[in-house]
């Protein structure tokens, strides 16, 4: 089943990079940086002029690496969401709930992943479909949140975007979160053409996923 096959691609990268850019080139360039640092999730927003070249461009040339899932970010409206769909991408994101949205990634059996905030609006995103939630943003709670949500929705899947950091994205997991999504300093480095840091950055981002996913299946295990 495809969408069950990409949600499980999307868990095993665990850290998504949420990719942002002044230009078409540079989301490009940051993009390859990041996969090359490691990080095999990509969130491509459609903040990037010409977002949906970007991201047919991404799902081209790794489409002989099925552990790279690239998908579409800051996707408002079910026509946008479309439209990235038949550019290739394979979750859409949005940093709010849209029901239109919901379906047309339905019928395509793509992941949605909403941004929610409050119990209400993660209900309304679960009854029509949505895999994971986007908690959106992250650092308007912290990690002890995620234990207040899961209370009464135990089988709520997760991912905190916005405040999640090198420093504790290991609360985060040990909270219960399925991923994360990073943005800002993993990809301030792009701003000044400095590719090389954003691989570096990426590269401790996977180092430190690698090593708290380590440490779950540790606890699992004992």
């Amino acid at each position: 089943m495809k969408r069950v096959s990409i949600l499980n691609r999307l868990e095993k990268t665990g850290v998504v990079a949420v990719v942002r850019g002044a230009t078409k080139e540079e989301a490009l360039k940051a993009s390859h940086a990041i996969v090359a640092g490691g990080l095999k999730g990509i969130e491509l927003t459609f903040t990037v002029p010409n977002a949906d070249e970007v991201i047919r461009e991404l799902a081209t040339v790794y489409k002989d690496q099925p552990e790279v899932v690239v998908g579409a970010g800051t996707v408002l409206d079910a026509i946008t969401a479309r439209l990235a769909i038949l550019a290739g991408a394979e979750f859409i994101v949005s940093p709010n709930f849209d029901k239109e949205t919901a379906e047309i990634c339905n019928l395509y059996q793509i992941p949605y992943l909403p941004g929610c905030m409050t119990i209400t609006e993660m209900k309304e995103a679960l009854k029509s479909g949505a895999d994971i939630i986007k908690l959106f943003p992250g650092n308007a709670y912290g990690p002890s949140i995620i234990s207040a949500f899961k209370a009464p929705m135990p089988h709520l899947n997760l991912m905190p975007t916005g405040g999640v950091s090198l420093a504790n994205m290991q609360e985060w997991f040990d909270a219960g979160v399925i991923a994360v999504g990073v943005g800002g300093n993993l990809l301030a480095p792009a701003a000044t053409g400095d590719f090389a840091k954003v691989t570096e950055v990426a590269r401790q981002y996977a180092d430190k996923f690698a090593e708290i996913k380590g440490l779950l299946e540790l606890e699992k295990t004992d």
